[in-house]
C-alpha cells in the first residue's frame, strides 16, 4: 500500500561536489527516478520532510556537517532508506555507518548499473517491511488499525469514517479522487456518507490535521473531488 511505483519514486542527494551532484541527478533521472538535491546542509531535518524522499544518497564528508552525525539526526525521526555514497573505503567508516543506521554503504568511484540496482533493492526491501495498516505522505501517518494520525510527533485520533476518507486518498495520492468515487468505495466497504456527509467529514479530518501541523493536506478541486 505505501510502496510506488518506480516511475514515482523520489531520492534526495545530499553531496557537497557539484559535479557528482550532476552525474547522479542525471543517473536517476534516466532511471525514472524524481530528484532532489540538497546544497544547504543547515537545514536538513527539515528539507527532508518537505521533499518527502523515498531514499537518501548521502556522502560521509560535507563541509561543517559530518554524514555520520547527520544519519543519526533522521533517524531520530524519520524511518527514510540512507544509502552513503561516499569516497571513504575504510572498513571501519562502513561499520559505522551500517550501524548508525545506514541500509547501504557504497564506496566512489562507483558503477552506475550497481549503483542503480542497489538502491533498487533497498527500495524493494523499504516496501516489503512497510506494515499494510500504515500509510504515510508527506510526513503523515495513518494508522488504520489504531485510527491515529501523526506528524512531526504530534498526533491526533481519527474516527471509522475519518480514517476510511484519508486511507482511500493516500491510496491515490496525487490524483484528485472524484466525490461519487470515494462514496462509493466507503459504502462498498460499510461506511454509508452521503455527499453532506462527506463534505462534514472533510472538515473534519482537515481541522485534526491541522491541528497536528499538517497545513493544506487535502486539496479540494472544485468540480471534480479531492487531492494529497
Amino acid at each position: 500500500m505505501l510502496g510506488k511505483m518506480i516511475s514515482n519514486m523520489k531520492i534526495i542527494i545530499i553531496e557537497d561536489d557539484v559535479n557528482i551532484r550532476q552525474d547522479l541527478s542525471l543517473l536517476l533521472i534516466s532511471a525514472n527516478y524524481e530528484v532532489s538535491v540538497i546544497e544547504r546542509f543547515d537545514c536538513l531535518p527539515e528539507q527532508i520532510m518537505k521533499d518527502d524522499p523515498d531514499l537518501i544518497l548521502l556522502d560521509v564528508k560535507l563541509p561543517e556537517r559530518d554524514g555520520f552525525e547527520i544519519c543519526r539526526q533522521i533517524r531520530r525521526t524519520m524511518d527514510i532508506p540512507i544509502i552513503f555514497l561516499t569516497g571513504d573505503s575504510q572498513t571501519s567508516s562502513e561499520i559505522q555507518g551500517m550501524l548508525i543506521g545506514a541500509d547501504d554503504y557504497i564506496t566512489k568511484p562507483y558503477h552506475p548499473s550497481l549503483l542503480l540496482a542497489r538502491i533498487a533493492a533497498v527500495l524493494k526491501r523499504g516496501q516489503k517491511s512497510q506494515p499494510e495498516y500504515v500509510y504515510e505522505h508527506r510526513g503523515v501517518i495513518l494508522n488504520i488499525r489504531t485510527y491515529k494520525l501523526e506528524y512531526k510527533n504530534a498526533k491526533a485520533e481519527v474516527t471509522k469514517n475519518e480514517c476510511r476518507v484519508l486511507s482511500y486518498l493516500m491510496q491515490h495520492k496525487g490524483d484528485v479522487v472524484p466525490r461519487m468515487e470515494l462514496i462509493d468505495y466507503l459504502w462498498d466497504n460499510e461506511v454509508y456518507l452521503d455527499d453532506s456527509a462527506l463534505s462534514v467529514t472533510v472538515t473534519r479530518l482537515r481541522n485534526k490535521l491541522e491541528e497536528i501541523g499538517a497545513v493544506d493536506f487535502i486539496e479540494t478541486k472544485r468540480g471534480a473531488g479531492y487531492r494529497i
